[in-house]
């Protein structure tokens, strides 16, 4: 059993061991984080005459325009379209983030509950 299961039930646990299991969950997300700083992603817009391709962090790498299809537009749709292309690049680094993070939420599935919370919350009471 974790560290972190034992103070989440309001059993003692050991403080050294928690800090440990800490420490490692933070290392495999900085690892996540890490790996996906490191991809590209792209998306395009409805018509495909637009496609954005951003980093891992988010940032807008480059814009590809199709010369066919940008005749189609005027200048209005054309920044709806920019637009929406970024939109659908940082959608699919969201998703992947996801992707990467899902594994690493630990034994609670990212709940909202704090596993800590009850030890906190006696640690306040009882000093």
């Amino acid at each position: 059993m974790s560290q972190i299961d034992a103070f989440a039930e309001g059993r003692e646990g050991d403080v050294p061991g928690l800090l440990r299991e800490v420490n490692a969950w933070s290392a495999r997300i900085a690892g996540a984080l890490g790996e996906l700083s490191g991809e590209r992603m792209e998306g395009t817009d409805a018509s495909g005459a637009v496609r954005a391709r951003v980093s891992g962090t988010g940032r807008l790498l480059g814009l590809h325009l199709d010369a066919k299809k940008l005749r189609e537009l005027d200048h209005v749709r054309l920044a709806e379209a920019v637009k929406e292309a970024v939109a659908a690049a940082q959608g699919s680094l969201g998703e992947r983030l996801e992707e990467l993070t899902a594994a690493l939420s630990g034994p609670y599935g990212g709940g909202p509950d704090d596993p800590l919370a009850a030890h906190v919350e006696r640690v306040m009471r009882e000093g």
